[in-house]
C-alpha cells in the first residue's frame, strides 16, 4: 500500500546549490517526520527522496534537472579491475556495527576528511552539533559502520537499511594516507552486504554528471537512475533530462 499519500509536501526557498557553481537549488520537504518509518521512507527513496538527519527531501530546481537518484542493481554487479584491486588492498580492514552515536574519534576524522578532500565546501568548519544533526539523527533503520585496521580507526560509514536495499548516507575516511582506496572499497562492502541481506539494490543517493566528486558512482555498473518516475539503466543517456538553461 502507498502511504506517501499521507504526508504534506513543501518547497523550500532558493538557496545556493551545493553541488554546481553560480546556481540556486530548491528542495522538496516530506513532512511530518514521526510518519516516516522504514516501509514510508523506502518508497519515498523509490521515489528519488533522500534523508539528511531528520530531513527528506529531494531536489525540485525549475530550471536545472543535474541531480539524479541512482542505484546499484547488486546480483547483476560486476566489479572493474580497478574496483577488484580496492577490494584486495584493504581486506585487512575490520567492520562493526554500531547503532547512531557520538564519538570524539570519529568527529575529529570527520573534521580531517572535509579539511582535506572538501575544504571551502561549507562543510569543513561544522561545529558538532552541525555533524550530529547531519548523521547521527534519524527516524529510520540506520547503523554506523567502522572500520578499523589493527585498531586504528580508518573510516566511518552511516547506511539506512530499507525494505528492498541499503541506502548509503555518508562515508568518510582518513584522507592522507597515500594510494588508498578506502571510498571504493566502502562501496563495493556495502554492496557485499547487499547480498548477504538479500536485498536487490544499494542506493548511492545523486549522481552529477556535471560535477566531478560524484562522478565515481557511475563506476559501480550496472547504474541504474531514476528518470520522470521510472528506474532505468544509466548507460541509456538518450532520455536523460537537459537543463533549461
Amino acid at each position: 500500500m502507498n502511504k506517501i499519500a499521507e504526508l504534506k509536501f513543501h518547497i523550500t526557498n532558493p538557496y545556493s546549490c551545493s553541488y554546481l557553481p553560480d546556481k540556486l537549488a530548491c528542495s522538496e520537504v516530506a513532512s511530518p517526520e514521526y510518519l516516516i518509518d522504514d516501509q514510508m521512507y523506502g518508497q519515498l527513496i523509490q521515489a528519488g527522496f533522500r534523508r539528511s538527519g531528520h530531513y527528506t527531501y529531494r531536489p525540485n530546481c525549475m530550471h536545472c534537472h543535474a541531480c539524479l537518484s541512482v542505484r546499484v542493481n547488486v546480483q547483476a554487479f560486476i566489479p572493474r579491475r580497478t574496483q577488484r584491486r580496492a577490494w584486495k588492498q584493504h581486506q585487512n580492514l575490520t567492520a562493526t556495527q554500531h547503532s547512531l552515536h557520538y564519538n570524539a574519534d570519529h568527529y575529529a576524522l570527520y573534521q580531517q576528511y572535509q579539511l582535506t578532500r572538501h575544504s571551502g565546501g561549507g562543510m569543513d568548519h561544522d561545529c558538532r552539533e552541525q555533524y550530529q544533526n547531519f548523521l547521527l539523527q534519524s527516524h529510520v533503520n540506520s547503523k554506523l559502520l567502522e572500520f578499523r585496521d589493527g585498531g586504528k580507526l580508518r573510516m566511518i560509514s552511516i547506511i539506512d537499511v530499507l525494505p528492498d536495499g541499503l541506502s548509503s548516507v555518508y562515508t568518510f575516511y582518513d584522507a592522507e594516507i597515500p594510494h588508498a582506496s578506502f571510498g571504493t572499497y566502502n562501496v563495493l562492502w556495502q554492496i557485499e552486504q547487499c547480498r548477504r541481506l538479500g536485498l536487490k539494490y544499494l542506493y548511492l543517493g545523486y549522481w552529477i554528471k556535471e560535477n566531478r566528486k560524484m562522478c565515481y558512482k557511475a563506476n559501480f555498473q550496472p547504474l541504474e537512475v531514476l528518470i520522470h518516475g521510472n528506474w532505468q539503466l544509466l548507460a541509456d543517456t538518450s532520455s536523460l533530462p537537459d537543463d533549461d538553461q
